[in-house]
């Protein structure tokens, strides 16, 4: 007679090591949003505002499970101090901090009521329940979704404003005077490719409400996630498996509805709205798709430390070019599988 196997309590599960890939995606989440282009692309200019709570909920989840308390109470009284403090002077900070409250009150529930789940589903159906909730308020308040969209529209704008005066200020100092008249052409180029830039930003400014949804979406998926690795290792009771490494990163192959779908409104003629709702559409499934080629590429490739810095820095330098071969071959992985020895993705 075997003795039976004591399976630990969560509360004895050991934390999750490694904190390299968390403390990057951390810079890059917190950092981004606040930088220019990407200031007028990421709705959300804190993303602090719904990981925190996210970690929050997923602390109180831990709680429930066995886990300690004061955990709980710590992460749950940094985000009540999040949402409180802080500028809130205008509808959109408001907005953010709102969404904030519902995402981790969605992800919160999804954690106790499908407590076996992993990541992805769960923080799926938590976008889908927050957007959901938040397009019913959106219409039931007073202006509509139109209001909603006229908010962004307007803070967007006064990010891309903002950073075209901070370099014209700079562009008027002493130092840089002295510098232009000692480096002519080198100062002139640098102009040129400044006026470039500001232009870019103030067009994307005037496009990005369009894909509000879309990119809100993104952004939240990826604070989830980052919650999720951060509680892991600051908690010993476990609230779902860990997330696997992007090479292994899949998903439900029906997803490929969601492409097809919003490309059948983009192109159908008929209201914007429909027109809208397919580009966010392609966009946000197109981001998944993307991510799941960039983990085929991964698992091919098999790149050590530095061929992976180079991989990201090409990555970013032709994001053009490696966007459209990644969709691809997240597409392609559809139906080929090819990755079909390696474990599914949380």
């Amino acid at each position: 007679m075997t003795d039976a196997v004591v399976e630990p309590t969560p509360a004895e599960v050991p934390r999750e090591r490694g904190w390299r890939g968390v403390v990057g995606g951390l810079v890059l989440l917190l950092l981004l949003p606040a930088m220019p282009p990407f200031a007028v692309i990421f709705p959300l200019a804190e993303t602090a505002l719904v990981m925190v709570p996210a970690v929050a909920a997923c602390a109180l989840a831990g709680w429930k499970s066995g886990g300690r308390l004061f955990l709980a109470v710590l992460w749950v009284g940094f985000a009540a101090w999040l949402i409180v403090t802080g500028p809130m002077r205008s509808e959109y900070s408001l907005l953010a901090k709102g969404w904030g409250v519902l995402v981790a009150v969605a992800f919160g529930g999804m954690a106790l009521a499908w407590p076996t789940h992993s990541f992805l589903p769960r923080a799926l159906a938590t976008l889908g329940l927050a957007l959901a909730v938040a397009g019913v308020s959106a219409l039931a308040a007073p202006g509509g979704a139109a209001r909603v969209r006229q908010v962004v529209g307007t803070e967007l704008l006064r990010r891309s404003e903002a950073f075209d005066r901070d370099w014209q200020v700079r562009l008027t100092t002493k130092d840089w005077q002295e510098f232009r008249a000692a480096n002519a052409e080198s100062a002139a180029w640098f102009e040129r490719t400044l006026q470039e830039q500001r232009e870019m930003v103030r067009r994307t400014a005037e496009r990005s409400p369009a894909l509000f949804p879309a990119l809100l979406a993104l952004e939240t998926l990826a604070a989830l996630a980052l919650a999720w690795a951060l509680y892991h290792r600051v908690g010993r009771a476990r609230v779902g498996a860990p997330l696997a490494r992007l090479r292994e990163f899949r998903f439900n192959d029906q997803f490929i509805w969601g492409l097809v779908g919003g490309l059948a409104l983009l192109v159908a003629p008929g209201l914007g709205v429909a027109r809208d709702a397919g580009a966010n559409l392609l966009v946000f499934f197109g981001a998944l798709f993307a991510l799941r080629g960039a983990g085929v590429a991964l698992f091919f490739l098999a790149p050590g430390r530095v061929m992976m810095v180079l991989v990201v820095a090409l990555s970013v330098l032709f994001a053009g070019a490696a966007g459209v071969i990644f969709v691809g071959l997240g597409l392609g992985d559809t139906w080929l599988d090819w990755r079909r020895k390696a474990r599914p993705s949380t």
